[in-house]
């Protein structure tokens, strides 16, 4: 499918000239969470904001636009193309982390899925001393971030059960939200088998509990049928404002610090663009918002870190906190692949034939309907107690309440989230037509003709803790740069908490077979194919899950809240403020002191309107406001 214009001009400047200009506020990161910042802090006309993208424009991109494209993006040109270093807990495997390296960052290369947490997923984050940071602190700003469309079709709510609490929900947001209008074959039997298992359809999935079996929303705007990311929500629309400044491939060396009596200042940006290196000032405050990965990977590059990790680098040490770059937490998923009735369509007919994806397109340009219109949306948040035999469950409950590399007060969360009383949803479980899974290519001896379909399970509250970190320097004594890959080791199923997820992830697989046998779903589902249906010993499908388990692409915590611990527990404060360097702010993904159970784009798009408003609040203290 050929581009599109942009809807509206983009404006257009050099390296030189944005140098030249004198900011207020200086955003690295022109992604989910940077462009919200940047779109609120210039609503206020007297106030000067730049925003530093590493990646190019990708306004108008089909593979960006089109819902039913969605993964296509990944491994190109918009994606960073991270990857961890090899896994002892997964046999020594590397995992592909696709993060956004475009305009929009990765909202423009997720898979839309709109959702939220539990209410005690946030109350957790304010326990931990992070004030305001629990579900009533960020309710408002989910809100703010959205604007719900009701679907108009009566018949399409009832068959594929669109259920929502209004009240919860943003009515005038810049992310257009909305249930699809067209469904695969297996949503209906999807939800229908997962009541059968006492698993209760959720009425109010995003109010505050996300249990139970429910239909995914995405951000797609139901009048154009595309993609809502930043960039259309916040961005375009603000485009024209003067006091709005966009640098589209500019790679960020360094935050600036200055000395400033004794105190570190963030006073401008270091960058490159085109082959040449500039400096841009900011008189007020640099804002990083560049994401899990490279915000702790920035910070260390300007001296703000571990000073082990810096003095191996051969960066000098500014500010030492041995918390940049560690917490991370991540989730983990496995992917069961079924061979399903092969008179069904699915989104790998697509992919298989070219005559397929040329009529959905022609489908999608004429009457933007379609198969391209189509997300994953069956999905089913489960607690333990539910998937998990008694018998099995106390000893891993046991097992964890062991533990003792957690500090006190994040111990007694994750206890809690352990708890069967708890009822939360600890597991994911979503269906999809499709073989998702990538250690499974089609079989070339089946011809084509068979089909598949995938069964996702994602662990949402993983005790598996890891980093990210700059490289060491390089054999010629030189620091690294922000081209020198940061080493990402999420430390999957390693050590006695890494086990525990193992074992939970391969009870979860155990379930995942449970629903593929359950009426009505089993209607449609031929056979497991992988793990093949021969792995029946929980040890050989414990070693199928170390040999098949992938990420679900949700890092949060590399420079999190320390809550009542300050800088002895985290990396910024509860107003997103970088313990010991005046005028730094971290806001994204990476300020998460725990992470949650669901997808992470509602939430970011929270805590950017949540941060911006803290800025704004904070200069308008400075000038004497209120």
């Amino acid at each position: 499918m050929a581009p599109s214009p942009p809807s509206v001009a983009i404006p257009r400047i050099t390296a030189a000239d944005f140098a030249g200009r004198s900011f207020d506020y200086l955003v690295v990161g022109g992604g989910t969470a940077g462009l919200v910042v940047a779109a609120r802090l210039s609503e206020d006309p007297s106030l000067t904001v730049g925003v530093l993208e590493a990646g190019s424009v990708g306004v108008g991109d089909p593979a960006i636009d089109v819902p039913g494209l969605y993964g296509s993006t990944l491994g190109t040109q918009y994606d960073w193309r991270f990857e961890t270093v090899p896994q002892p807990g997964l046999a020594g495997r590397s995992l592909p982390w696709p993060r956004g390296k475009v305009l929009g960052g990765t909202s423009a290369l997720n898979f839309m899925t709109w959702n939220r947490p539990s209410r005690d997923d946030f109350d957790a984050w304010e326990r931990l001393g992070n004030i305001g940071w629990g579900w009533d602190g960020l309710l408002p700003f989910y809100k703010r971030a959205e604007r719900f469309h009701e679907p108009k079709s009566e018949q399409c709510k009832q068959k594929n059960k669109l259920i929502w609490d209004a009240d919860a929900l943003g009515k005038s947001g810049p992310v257009q939200i909305s249930y699809a209008t067209e469904y695969s074959a297996s949503h209906a039997l999807w939800h229908a088998t997962l009541n059968t298992l006492g698993a209760e359809t959720n009425e109010a999935h995003l109010a505050g509990s996300n249990v139970g079996v429910w239909t995914n929303m995405g951000s797609v705007d139901p009048d154009t049928f595309t993609r809502s990311y930043s960039v259309t929500g916040y961005y375009l629309p603000n485009a024209s404002r003067q006091n709005l400044v966009v640098l589209t491939e500019a790679l960020v060396h360094e935050v600036v610090l200055s000395d400033r009596s004794g105190q570190w200042t963030a006073t401008g940006v270091r960058f490159q663009h085109d082959g040449l290196e500039y400096i841009v000032s900011a008189s007020r405050e640099v804002i990083l918002s560049a994401g899990s990965v490279q915000s702790p990977q920035i910070l260390e590059l300007s001296g703000v870190g571990n000073p082990d990790v810096l003095s191996n680098a051969g960066i000098p040490v500014k500010v030492a906190n041995t918390n940049v770059g560690e917490h991370l937490q991540e989730h983990i998923m496995i992917a069961t692949i079924f061979e399903v009735d092969p008179s069904l369509a699915n989104p790998d007919d697509l992919k298989l034939d070219k005559a397929a994806l040329a009529a959905a397109e022609e489908l999608y340009r004429s009457s933007k309907s379609g198969p391209l219109t189509i997300l994953p949306n069956s999905v089913c948040y489960l607690p333990f107690s539910h998937i998990i035999p008694q018998s099995h469950l106390q000893p891993l409950i046991a097992r964890a309440e062991s533990l003792t590399q957690y500090a006190a007060p994040e111990k007694s969360i994750l206890n809690h989230r352990f708890d069967p009383s708890a009822k939360l949803g600890q597991i994911e479980y979503l269906f999809d037509l499709g073989n998702w899974n990538p250690a499974y290519p089609h079989p070339a001896s089946d011809g084509g003709k068979k089909k598949y379909a995938t069964c996702l399970q994602m662990l949402q509250y993983p005790y598996s803790r890891g980093s990210i970190h700059i490289p060491p320097k390089h054999p010629d004594g030189s620091p690294p740069g922000p081209l020198d890959k940061p080493v990402i080791d999420p430390r999957y199923y390693e050590g006695p908490h890494g086990a525990l997820d193992l074992d939970a992830m391969t009870h979860c697989a155990v379930f995942a077979d449970k629903i593929s046998k359950t009426a009505p779903l089993a209607e449609i589902v031929r056979r497991r194919v992988f793990p093949p249906e021969e792995v029946t010993d929980f040890e050989e499908l414990r070693e199928w899950v170390v040999n098949t388990t992938i990420t679900d692409w949700h890092p949060v915590g590399t420079c999190r809240m320390g809550g009542d611990l300050g800088a002895g527990a985290g990396v910024v404060g509860d107003r997103l403020r970088v313990y010991g360097v005046q005028g730094l702010r971290v806001i994204d993904a990476s300020v998460m002191p725990l992470q949650i159970s669901g997808h992470l784009q509602a939430t970011v798009y929270a805590i950017a309107e949540k941060g911006a408003e803290m800025v704004l609040e904070d200069y308008r203290a400075s000038k004497g406001g209120v």
